[in-house]
């Protein structure tokens, strides 16, 4: 190709694919075999491309396409011919492909074969020829593209197009940039930190958080970047966008947070200098065994079983932060006033329990966001931001965000924009009070509202009322009378006129 591949000619050839099973499958299963195949042409390609730099350089052919000669090396058995050229059972054919790339490359261990393509009745030979021979027609080299970047680019693209086709099940794999990269422009993420997020879903807040350290000329090699997911389809996903954004040396495990902790170090749970995360909003929960957790995870209380998972969840947040750690987190609205033990957890985060050797002062802000924020559910939501170590100024104080009016409204769902993510910013940065937006409470002012952390209780969200003139009230009430009583006077000489006795 003569031109460069930018970044809306790779998203428009991405949707393209996707349109080739569209109305054969639903999205929630053609999105796998676009995502594989995409994934293989792309890992194909660049492997090539590294093989031309090595023969210009002076190496054979054959010493050029050694293994250790690679990142992500393609033994001979998965290169892209063997797709391209395949003129029958080319699903077998793609489940072999994806079974030689994993055990070649132990990084992607089920990320390819979670799906299988030998069903002809789901995807029939030709569909897969076609899907195939699109993703043919791009080399998707580095050289060829207008910047390098562009492909993760393309490849959150194409996870969003999923996650608005799919609605509901699209919230469970995807949490909207725009709200990511509020999480992370609070937290700030810098090289040298270790950062998790363990219900991670696709895995945009890791790559978001290793975008913004590259933003502000941080060594991106210098970061530690941990997940844990307990669907295995997502787990794929999330590891071929880590991938695709050109990172190598990361953590994904597979498993229920809750239930089976996997981010572990030395029989705790691993430590981390940020941990940003959504998590899935009131699931139930197996808590029959959570005041033996051998991780000590609910101290400050137990969460009810049904529909409570929130508070299992900020907890095993609140204990994988270092001395000095923060989080930022998405929650339903519900975990700021519903009761019970859920109150009791909130107080015991708030003002702590010296007997029981329970910190306090976990909570440092509460952003209230708009509704209809996410796939499937209109229930607003709010960021909760938990910090160890906060400074002297913001000790013993909440600041309360009201950014539930700030919004660009859609079709599908609600946007926050620019604007809307620099206000909320640069109101947790500044931590004053500003009229009608956001207000710092005071441990006195918590204790007052009975620890209820619902935002409106702290910010006055009212609208002004317009001023009355009363005089022009009182002038307009006697016109109104005046038209009245001449209303009044015709319809009383109709009715005379009709004979009727009144």
């Amino acid at each position: 190709m003569s031109d460069k591949i930018t970044l809306e000619a790779l998203k428009s050839h991405l949707w393209s694919a996707a349109d080739i099973l569209r109305g054969s499958l639903d999205a929630q299963e053609y999105r796998q075999p676009v995502m594989t195949i995409l994934f293989l042409k792309r890992l194909n390609d660049t492997f090539d491309e590294n093989v031309e730099k090595l023969v210009a350089g002076g190496d054979s052919q054959k010493k050029a396409q050694q293994k250790f000669r690679h990142k992500f090396f393609v033994p001979e058995s998965a290169r892209w011919n063997i797709l391209s050229d395949a003129s029958s059972n080319l699903g077998e054919i793609i489940d072999g492909v994806c079974r030689d790339i994993e055990s070649e490359v132990p990084t992607l261990e089920g990320v390819l074969t979670n799906t299988k393509y030998n069903d002809k009745k789901k995807f029939p030979d030709d569909k897969l020829r076609k899907l195939v021979a699109h993703f043919n027609e791009l080399s998707l080299q580095n050289k060829n593209l207008e910047k390098e970047d562009i492909f993760g680019d393309a490849y959150e693209y194409l996870l969003e197009t999923f996650a608005d086709e799919t609605k509901k099940k699209g919230g469970e794999f995807f949490t909207p940039r725009e709200i990511v990269q509020l999480l992370v422009n609070i937290t700030k993420p810098q090289e040298g930190m270790k950062i998790s997020d363990p219900t991670c879903g696709s895995g945009g807040m890791l790559v978001v958080s290793r975008q913004y350290v590259a933003d502000h000329k941080g060594d991106v090699n210098n970061l530690v970047l941990d997940g844990q997911e307990s669907n295995y389809g997502n787990l794929g996903m999330c590891k071929m966008n880590l991938i695709l954004h050109g990172m190598e040396d990361f953590n994904i495990q597979h498993e229920d947070t809750l239930s089976h902790p996997k981010l572990i170090d030395g029989g705790k749970l691993t430590q981390y200098d940020k941990v940003l995360a959504n998590f899935p909003f009131s699931m139930d929960w197996d808590n029959s065994s959570a005041s033996k957790d051998p991780y000590n995870r609910f101290a400050y209380g137990i969460p009810p079983a049904k529909d409570k998972a929130d508070y299992a969840f900020i907890l095993h947040m609140l204990t994988s932060l270092n001395e000095k750690g923060q989080a930022a987190i998405v929650c339903s609205q519900g975990v700021l006033f519903r009761g019970g033990e859920e109150g009791k957890i909130r107080k015991n985060m708030i003002v702590g329990d010296k007997e029981n050797n329970l910190q306090g002062d976990c909570i440092e802000a509460i952003i209230a966001l708009p509704q209809k924020m996410f796939w499937g559910t209109s229930i607003p939501a709010c960021v909760m931001i938990l910090n160890k170590n906060k400074p002297a100024k913001r000790k013993n104080k909440i600041i309360f965000i009201y950014g539930a009016k700030d919004f660009a409204e859609g079709k599908n769902r609600n946007k926050l924009r620019d604007e809307d993510l620099k206000k909320m910013t640069s109101a947790f940065e500044k931590f004053e009070d500003v009229d009608k937006y956001c207000h710092v409470a005071d441990i006195a002012e918590l204790e007052e509202n009975e620890f209820n952390l619902n935002v409106p209780r702290y910010v006055d969200i009212s609208e002004p009322e317009e001023p009355i003139d009363i005089q022009e009230a009182y002038d307009e009430l006697k016109e109104s009378y005046s038209e009245q009583d001449k209303l009044k006077k015709l319809v009383d000489a109709d009715l005379k006129g009709l004979n009727i006795k009144l």
